[in-house]
């Protein structure tokens, strides 16, 4: 007599046979082809160590290598009052705020902002206006102090200010009854050395960003950025973002803002030179003159300067290089089902509005690797407003005082890998990413109000997936 199985036992085995056939991932519709490849098959770097924001692309010409070299080693280099027995190094301050690029963005990466109220500012500024626009659209500098605090100078020379950071608890609670507390930042600003502020003073805190996949997002075509602008929220999703339009030193018209928290800067070279002459007091033949105001200027018109201009083109050529080769580091983890089911959830409550995945470079600039390549830097490069809670009250060009630029998310998960830290927003107040989406208002409130309501499990999902950018 043959053997018939209880009925319970072919089900259990039914069953068995079922779940093993089952795919281990996610269903493959939310996996996207290729977007390891981050910056693109020729901008991608697949370093993740702590040197992983310092990669070159592949394929650049024997010149461009070169220039990448010897940019890298310009960037790190400290600069030396003038004058001096290296000529092409010297030409320091008088006012600064460090004496080197690396110094602030530490191996390319993002500065940290004091934990400490006495601790000094490394990599964390203070951008100074009035109410009122220049002759080309751009903000008023204070009369006193000029457009940027510097609270450093070189030997003989008041520095401007002291900076003491204080932090406020900000107490909240997400849906399921878990409670979280955030840090705002209250700054004070101490030892004024050339006065008083004058009424009516604004003031942007910015801390320095990480540096990987800029020579990318330098070539994206203006009208494939425009084509996501909806200023007038047209479609009535309660976004709204829009482009800063800036001045162009080199071209002497304004033109579409791209870099900087609030997309003002248009060009690489424009915001190397623009930082070297703030940061570091160096003069470029785009800003031949220090960061000075013209009661400072006479106060100190007999200190010797490092040439004129203090940095050669060609050396800034060397550092636009460098800036525009950057590779941005590959995806982690990609693959993983909490990855997959946290991009799921970011694009549900409609994070990837303003962080837009993907883009496809156009074909203008020099390094002809970058151009074509499909690239997910997670960002649309337009401005949005944040609500009250991140606004500076500070316009910049079109830029109001609510309105920051959506600042890329690739390369975010590996900060604390190359940086040692995990602070983020424009002024480091977020000490992780959950902090960050928290402070998220204005144009934001709804994701963040969506992700209050998500279960801790699918809030850890998300974050899983931002850290694997």
């Amino acid at each position: 007599m043959r053997y018939q199985a209880p009925i319970t036992v072919l089900l259990l085995f039914a069953a068995l046979l079922s779940f093993c056939k089952k795919d281990p991932q996610p269903p493959l519709e939310n996996q996207d082809a290729d977007e390891q490849y981050t910056g693109g098959k020729n901008g991608t770097s697949f370093t993740f160590g702590e040197n992983a924001f310092g990669i070159s692309i592949k394929g650049m010409s024997a010149e461009q290598d070169g220039f990448f070299v010897t940019g890298n080693s310009l960037f790190r280099t400290n600069w030396v009052t003038a004058p001096s027995s290296v000529q092409s190094l010297d030409g320091l301050g008088p006012l600064l705020n460090d004496i080197s690029c690396g110094s602030c963005h530490f191996k390319d990466g993002r500065a940290k902002p004091p934990e400490l109220p006495d601790e000094p500012l490394r990599g964390l500024l203070f951008r100074l206006s009035i109410p009122g626009v220049d002759a080309n659209g751009g903000p008023l500098p204070e009369p006193n102090y000029g457009g940027q605090l510097q609270d450093k100078a070189i030997l003989d020379v008041q520095p401007e200010a002291n900076v003491r950071v204080v932090y406020e608890n900000v107490n909240g609670t997400f849906d399921d009854g878990t409670t979280y507390t955030l840090r705002k930042p209250v700054y004070q600003f101490l030892n004024n050395g050339y006065g008083e502020f004058v009424p009516g003073m604004l003031f942007s805190p910015r801390i320095a960003q990480q540096l990987p996949g800029l020579g990318l997002l330098e070539i994206v075509d203006e009208t494939t950025i425009l084509a996501l602008a909806d200023e007038s929220d047209v479609d009535g999703d309660g976004v709204s973002g829009k482009a800063n339009y800036v001045w162009d030193v080199e071209k002497q018209q304004l033109s579409l803002g791209r870099f900087g928290w609030k997309a003002n800067q248009p060009t690489l070279k424009q915001q190397a030179a623009g930082a070297f002459n703030g940061d570091i007091g160096i003069t470029s033949a785009l800003f031949p003159q220090d960061h000075l105001t013209p009661s400072q200027q006479a106060q100190y018109q007999h200190i010797p300067n490092g040439g004129a201009p203090e940095i050669a083109d060609d050396l800034l050529k060397k550092v636009e290089v460098y800036l525009q080769g950057l590779a941005v580091p590959a995806r982690r983890n990609h693959l993983e089902r909490d990855v997959l089911r946290g991009k799921l959830i970011f694009n549900d409550i409609k994070c990837a509005t303003c962080h837009h995945p993907q883009f496809v470079t156009g074909q203008s600039g020099q390094i002809d690797v970058l151009k074509g390549q499909k690239i997910w830097p997670y960002s649309d490069l337009l401005l949005h407003d944040m609500g009250n809670e991140l606004a500076d009250g500070r316009p910049d060009f079109l830029a109001n005082g609510r309105e920051w630029r959506t600042p890329p998310l690739w390369g975010i998960g590996l900060v604390p890998e190359v940086n040692g830290h995990s602070f983020y927003l424009h002024d480091g107040r977020a000490r992780n990413i959950e902090e960050a989406i928290l402070w998220h208002g204005g144009e934001a409130e709804q994701a963040t109000k969506s992700f209050k309501k998500l279960e801790k499990a699918d809030r850890d999902a998300l974050i899983r997936f931002v850290e694997s950018l």
